[in-house]
C-alpha cells in the first residue's frame, strides 16, 4: 500500500466517487504523480492533481503541471482534422491523393482520409529509419512518408499507427490549410489559444522544463504490485524484433517512453505521440465537444459523426499490432467490448501509452481527462483510468 497524499483542487457536489477513486488510485496502484478533470461542457465539476512529478517524490504535482500523455495526443489531432473537415478543406470519404499527390504510389492510390485515420491504410510502420532530427524536416518527412509501402491491402484490415498517424495528419494539414501551418502550429492556433488549453503538439521554446513532470516506468516489483493487464504478445515482438507490434512502436527512433520529458523529444511535431499537456486541457477539449459549446472550430454535423453510435466496423476487430479488439471511427477510439467508456456507444476518445485518456461523452455533454507520470503496462485500459472512468459513471444524471 502507497502512502496516501494530499489531494487538491475541486469536486462539485454529487461527482465525490471520482475523488474517492482518485484517492484509491494512490494508495492502491502505485500513482506517483497525477491529476483527473471532468468538465460539463464549459464548466468544470471535477479539477484534481496530487502527489509527486518526480520519481523520488521530491517535487509536487502542481496544478499547472503538465506531462507527456502519448497517444492522447490523437484526439486533439483528430480534432484538428475535424475543423479541417468542417472548412471544407478535408473530407473524410476523399483519397488522401487528392490532397497529396505524393502519397499515390505503392498502392495507396484509393486511401481515404477515413482510411488512414482509422488506421487501417497498412502504414502503422516505416521501412526508412527515422531519427528525431528528421522529424524537424517537414519536406524530407513527407517523401519518406509518401513512398511507404502499405503492409498490409488498405481499408481489409485495421492496426494501430502508434507513431506515424499523426505524421501523417501533419502533412494533410500542411497540405490543405490556406498558410500552409503544422498541425502543432494550427491546433495552438486555433484551438488550445480560444479554449485556453495548457497543450502543446510542439512544445515552445518558452515553456520551461521546470513545469513538466517526469515519467517513471513500471519495473521489477512494481509490475507485481500494480498491473495486472500485461501485453505478453507485444512484448514477444519487441523483444524478437520483428513483427506489426515492433515495427509500430520502434521506428520513428525516439528514445524509450520514460526519458520522453526532455525538450529534444518534445519539441518536434509528433501529433499521434509525443503532446504534453494536463486532465484539464483534455477535459475541456472534449467537454467543449461533447457540450457543443461553439468553442471549437468543429461544426454541428461533424460532431454528429464524430458521435456516431451506429457506425459499422467495415473491418475485422482485431488490431494487427495491438493484438486486441479495437475500434476507431475517424480518429478516435469507440467504446468497444471490455474497454468501454463514457455513458453510451457515442463516446470517442483516444487513450495515451502508460494510460492517460481523454473522451467526450455527448449523451451527457462531459469531457474527461486523466494524465499521470507513472507509466502502466496495459495497452489501452489501465486499472486506474478505469477505476476513474467507473467512479464517473456513478455520477452521470
Amino acid at each position: 500500500m502507497s502512502a496516501q497524499p494530499t489531494i487538491h483542487g475541486e469536486v462539485e457536489s454529487g461527482f465525490e466517487p471520482v475523488a474517492d477513486a482518485f484517492r484509491r488510485n494512490f494508495s492502491q496502484h502505485g500513482e506517483i504523480g497525477a491529476a483527473v478533470a471532468v468538465y460539463a461542457g464549459d464548466r468544470p465539476v471535477v479539477d484534481l492533481w496530487a502527489g509527486h512529478r518526480d520519481r523520488r517524490r521530491t517535487l509536487p504535482w502542481e496544478r499547472d503541471t503538465i506531462v507527456p500523455v502519448f497517444s492522447s495526443t490523437k484526439g486533439m489531432a483528430g480534432f484538428v482534422i475535424a475543423a479541417l473537415v468542417s472548412r471544407g478543406l478535408l473530407d473524410y470519404e476523399e483519397r488522401v491523393a487528392t490532397y497529396w499527390p505524393e502519397f499515390a504510389v505503392n498502392g495507396k492510390d484509393a486511401v481515404t482520409v477515413r482510411q488512414l485515420i482509422d488506421h487501417q491504410a497498412g502504414l502503422s510502420g516505416l521501412d526508412t529509419v527515422v531519427r528525431l532530427p528528421q522529424l524537424a524536416d517537414l519536406d524530407g518527412l513527407a517523401t519518406i512518408l509518401a513512398t511507404q509501402k502499405p503492409a498490409w491491402r488498405p481499408g481489409t484490415r485495421h492496426g494501430y499507427h502508434a507513431i506515424t498517424l499523426g505524421l501523417y495528419q501533419g502533412e494533410l494539414v500542411r497540405r490543405v490549410d490556406p498558410a500552409r501551418r503544422s498541425l502543432g502550429r494550427f491546433f495552438a492556433e486555433e484551438i488550445a489559444k480560444p479554449l485556453g488549453l495548457d497543450f502543446f503538439i510542439g512544445l515552445p521554446a518558452e515553456q520551461s522544463m521546470d513545469r513538466i513532470a517526469t515519467l517513471a516506468a513500471t519495473e521489477g516489483m512494481d509490475i507485481l504490485r500494480y498491473e495486472r493487464d500485461i501485453p505478453m504478445r507485444i512484448g514477444a515482438e519487441l523483444f524478437a524484433k520483428r513483427g506489426f507490434s515492433y515495427a509500430a512502436l520502434n521506428n520513428p527512433r525516439v528514445g524509450a517512453p520514460a526519458r520522453a520529458a526532455r525538450r529534444e523529444f518534445l519539441e518536434v511535431e509528433m501529433p499521434g505521440s509525443n503532446g504534453v499537456g494536463n486532465a484539464r486541457s483534455l477535459a475541456m477539449a472534449y467537454g467543449a465537444a461533447a457540450g457543443r459549446t461553439g468553442a471549437l472550430p468543429i461544426d454541428n454535423d461533424v460532431l454528429d459523426r464524430l458521435a456516431a453510435a451506429d457506425t459499422a466496423d467495415d473491418v475485422p476487430a482485431e488490431d494487427l499490432v495491438l493484438h486486441t479488439k479495437s475500434r476507431y471511427h475517424l480518429g478516435f477510439r469507440k467504446s468497444r467490448g471490455s474497454f468501454s467508456f463514457g455513458s453510451d456507444k457515442r463516446a470517442y476518445g483516444t487513450t495515451g501509452l502508460g494510460g492517460s485518456f481523454g473522451f467526450a461523452d455527448p449523451a451527457t455533454s462531459l469531457g474527461f481527462g486523466y494524465s499521470m507520470n507513472r507509466l502502466g503496462l496495459a495497452v489501452l485500459d489501465d486499472v486506474r483510468s478505469r477505476n476513474l472512468r467507473a467512479a464517473l459513471l456513478r455520477c452521470y444524471p
